[in-house]
């Protein structure tokens, strides 16, 4: 029968006929090579509504190249950022907190081309299955219940650490065992200061400082803490000409100087700015790299420009450095450039800072600034300030020219070489937007190190583009996000829906009193919605995504905000007592088989302040059996509506027993 006669004999041809054409259309679609991974991703839930709850695979995520945006605008020198308070609606009425703003990532691709070193095989990442939130949200009305107590997990006994570094503990940073193995010329490149972790993972709990107290709020942290709470003195004397930090009383006090900027990071950063006007901080310049960091006093200022910097620093004779920024309220990681990658991805930072950081940047081939040439954004920013620059001993001139070599071979432009009124140098060079440079040298390998061009980082498609100005660089579409409308929805609900938990219940309704929060880590930042949620309060977010799971840090850096790859089946990169919360999303229940939920409480004790607060969304089964294990820890736990739970750490350590395996 022929289909016109057909469709004349059906009572409703007008249905019929929509029903076809909706058929063929699903044909097309399933036939372009575009859409049928769409249709044929079967774990697909039946609402869009949030994106955490989808397990995204990779032939999804990786669709073909972003088209390119307008390129970086000219600097505008005489323009004034937006303040916090200008451009964000009050906080919910029940939350008394002050206003200040916080950090974002970078960049272009989605997949790590070059993963870090701490990535473990391939046969060691085992699948599983990824437990979302609740697809539907709706501002839920929180009422407390009932944790169900498992008996074995309550009563397991802990030990204290032991040994000379027993107070300030870092498992994969102390192995000094592994550290002995190392051979020679590894520890010449600074293999001895990477990491080491032990296994299986140690059970035990660090214990606290003589006299500890609960730590000095921000921001009056700044500028002074506890001497009790990190007891290192060394730096008092070891650098009491360069005004990094002195002792008064009971107090550290931070007069805000460093190697290079006796006279204070303030002068110092004005000087910068002065040098070159392209580099417009809290504007084109949100995310910094800061090289050998002390403690972070340059970082510590650059939070008044609504700059947000990653310090970073070895834990070396420079006692405790990393553990004074964290102390004062300043974001900062131990790290050291060595014989593996930094756990950042490519093209990420707006401008990387040195002032003599001890890093030998020409030897071995150039290996430590091709490290940088990694991980600093195309037309990014290097700010070397250091004694080659202006030094014209021998030996400084001999560094001096290796660097300009080296900086040529790599395509960096000097864009100022300038004297500061203190007597001190800086240079400033800019990385290459365009591949040309590469493509029209005679020898593509340069001339320090043959096979340097293996470790020199291809510049991603689009690298002329710049993320927009801070703050619209928050909200804005990631130039990392792939350009199909189905990402792009789901990006936005994943901000909206960080957005309604925060407000509607982690700020007022979980019993956590933000006044006392300054340092927070997101241990599942997935697209960074949870750190942005919280811009506009007075503490900055470490954003942690696991290297088991989808590569979104570059999508953090391009919204201005900072992160870490890392692995929660080992230890973080910090010291005990660090963080005043730690949040997480359904980490228990999506963690590896290698992984045991103890040892990650264990590391999450030692991470969390006596005072400090964990946030957990589980499902209730997994937090009946995480909150039993904080209780045996004698921290106070909280369930609300069977779903969030908040614990809180008290002062508690053991006295003896051994933690039951």
């Amino acid at each position: 029968m022929a289909i016109p006669s057909y469709l004349h004999g059906k009572r409703y041809p007008f249905i019929f006929s929509l029903s076809l054409l909706i058929l063929a259309v699903t044909l097309v679609l399933m036939s372009n090579s575009q859409y049928s991974t769409f249709f044929s991703f079967s774990s697909l839930p039946t609402s869009f509504t949030r994106l955490r709850q989808i397990p995204i695979t990779s032939s999804l995520y990786f669709p073909p190249e972003p088209q390119s945006p307008p390129p970086l605008p000219p600097p505008i020198i005489a323009d004034v950022a937006i303040s916090a308070a200008d451009r964000l609606p009050p906080l919910p009425p029940q939350s008394k907190i002050q206003e200040t703003p916080i950090v974002l990532p970078p960049e272009d691709q989605l997949l790590r081309d070059d993963p870090p070193s701490l990535r473990p095989p391939p046969a060691e990442i085992q699948e599983t299955a990824i437990i979302r939130p609740p697809t539907d949200w709706a501002a839920p009305l929180m009422t407390r219940g009932e944790i169900e107590i498992d008996e074995n997990l309550v009563n397991l006994k802990w030990k204290v650490c032991e040994g000379p570094v027993a107070v300030d503990y870092i498992p994969c940073l102390d192995n000094f065992k592994a550290m002995k193995k190392l051979k020679k010329n590894l520890k010449k490149h600074m293999a001895h200061r990477e990491r080491h972790c032990p296994t299986p993972s140690p059970r035990c709990l660090v214990p606290l400082p003589r006299g500890y107290k609960l730590p000095i709020l921000w921001p009056k942290s700044r500028e002074m803490i506890w001497y009790d709470n990190v007891p290192h003195p060394k730096l008092v004397d070891y650098k009491k000409d360069q005004n990094w930090v002195v002792r008064s009383d009971d107090y550290f006090v931070f007069p805000g100087g460093g190697t290079q900027f006796r006279e204070g990071a303030a002068s110092y950063i004005k000087f910068i700015e002065e040098a070159v006007p392209a580099v417009r901080l809290g504007r084109n310049i949100r995310v910094v790299l800061d090289v050998g960091c002390g403690v972070a006093s340059f970082g510590g200022n650059l939070m008044d420009r609504d700059v947000l910097t990653m310090s970073f620093a070895p834990k070396d004779e420079h006692e405790a450095q990393i553990q004074f920024a964290l102390e004062r309220g300043i974001p900062a990681i131990l790290s050291v450039i060595g014989t593996q990658q930094l756990t950042f991805p490519n093209n990420v930072y707006d401008l990387i800072h040195c002032a003599r950081c001890r890093v030998p940047w020409h030897e071995d081939g150039g290996k430590p600034l091709l490290e940088l040439n990694r991980v600093l954004r195309p037309g990014g920013f290097f700010v070397w300030s250091a004694t080659p620059v202006y030094l014209n001993d021998e030996r400084h001139v001999s560094i001096w020219n290796s660097m300009v070599a080296l900086t040529q071979s790599m395509c960096w432009k000097l864009l100022t070489k300038a004297m500061a009124p203190a007597g001190v140098g800086l240079v400033v060079y800019q990385k290459p937007t365009s591949p040309s440079c590469y493509k029209e040298r005679k020898n593509n390998d340069p001339p320090m190190y043959t096979p340097l061009q293996r470790c020199l980082s291809q510049l991603p498609p689009g690298a002329s583009r710049w993320p927009p100005l801070w703050p619209e660089r928050l909200s804005a579409k990631p130039l990392g996000l792939p350009p199909t409308l189905f990402v792009e929805e789901l990006f936005h609900n994943d901000t909206k829906y960080w957005s309604d938990v925060v407000s509607d219940v982690y700020l007022g309704g979980l019993g956590i009193n933000w006044t006392n929060v300054r340092n927070v880590m997101d241990m599942t930042a997935s697209h960074g919605g949870f750190a942005a949620a919280l811009e506009h309060m007075p503490l900055w977010v470490m954003n942690v995504v696991q290297i088991q799971e989808p590569d979104t840090l570059p999508i953090i850096f391009d919204r201005g905000l900072i992160g870490v790859y890392h692995d929660w089946c080992e230890s973080f990169s910090t010291y005990p007592r660090t963080y005043d919360l730690l949040h997480s999303n359904f980490l228990f229940s999506n963690l590896p088989k290698r992984c045991d939920i103890i040892d990650l409480v264990a590391e999450m004790d030692r991470i969390v302040r006596p005072g400090g607060y964990v946030l957990v969304q589980e499902s209730k089964e997994m937090i009946n059996k995480v909150g039993s294990i904080f209780r045996s820890l004698q921290w106070s736990v909280s369930l609300y509506n069977d779903q969030y739970l908040v614990g809180h750490k008290s002062l508690w350590r053991p006295e003896g027993g051994e933690v039951q395996r």
